[in-house]
């Protein structure tokens, strides 16, 4: 009897990924193993953050999963896979299919040992490794994700993320939202090569010290305006930031799966292929229970 994990696709999960991956071929040798079956392998590795090699025996040869996970991410099934299930999703939620607006953002993660390619240390995060750069709607969900060394500056992350050929498939997007790490030449190539409206989200500003509140206060009061000196302090603790939060929600998403906590492919390709993975189960589960 085969063992299942909580990974494993039901079978109303499966129907809605069913009509993307073709039927066996009449000719030639009969397929092995299911698409199913690989789908459900990748998810565990994804999820539980396992080397390959240590996939368990209930599944496939790991040199099978392996080999098909390589070929849907070259020939861009898993990017196909995340705008199909976006697009459906979204008209689920009586949304329009074609964003208009999105939110982006970058984070940085370690890498590992492994070796491979686009490394380099974020100044800003303390972090030697590589940035993932995404692009999402108003919902949170993955327009475009871009993987590339973290000594990249964010001004010119974004136009990793959204040169050609990337926002074709994006045709209605128009406004974007982004942190003051995108001011200058990020924000200016956004605006005059894209021709889209791009709006800088602020942090509050820095509290001022009581004393000086206090010492603002007093001399106003000479002047005959009576202004208590607490009201001159910003609020304190955490503050959630208008639209910036989606993006950040995002990342949280990605990163309950353990594959993600760090960067462990030599490939920044892979990465990518990983986050739109991700993606997939997340929508394909909430498709499956809407």
């Amino acid at each position: 009897m085969k063992r299942s994990y909580s990974t494993d696709l039901s079978d109303v999960e499966w129907e809605c990924l069913e009509f993307h991956f073709p039927t066996s071929n009449k000719r030639g040798r009969p397929k092995t193993h299911t698409a199913r079956e690989i789908l459900n392998a990748v998810f565990y590795v994804l999820r539980s953050g396992c080397p390959w090699r240590l996939l368990p025996y209930n599944f496939p040869p790991w040199e099978t999963v392996y080999w098909w996970f390589r070929r849907w991410r070259i020939d861009g099934t898993w990017e196909r896979l995340n705008t199909a299930l976006r697009e459906r999703l979204r008209q689920r939620l009586r949304r329009n299919p074609q964003p208009s607006a999105g939110v982006v953002d970058s984070q940085s993660a370690r890498t590992t040992g492994v070796g491979g390619e686009a490394r380099g240390y974020d100044g800003g995060k303390k972090v030697r490794g590589r940035k993932r750069h995404i692009l999402v709607d108003t919902e949170g969900l993955v327009l475009k994700v871009k993987v590339h060394s973290a000594k990249v500056p964010d001004q010119d992350g974004i136009r990793l993320l959204l040169e050609e050929p990337a926002c074709e498939h994006l045709p209605g997007l128009s406004h974007l939202w982004v942190d003051a790490g995108y001011q200058g030449r990020g924000k200016e190539w956004a605006e005059k090569v894209l021709g889209l409206s791009v709006e800088v989200v602020h942090r509050t500003p820095k509290p001022i010290p009581e004393k000086v509140a206090r010492i603002w206060a007093e001399e106003w009061a000479k002047e005959g305006r009576k202004i208590e000196w607490q009201r001159l302090m910003p609020r304190r603790g955490f503050e959630v930031l208008p639209r910036r939060w989606v993006a950040e929600r995002t990342f949280a998403w990605l990163c309950h799966n353990r594959r993600m906590s760090k960067n462990y492919e030599r490939l920044c390709a892979t990465s990518e292929a990983f986050v739109y993975a991700a993606m997939v189960r997340l929508m394909v589960r909430r498709l499956a229970r809407a």
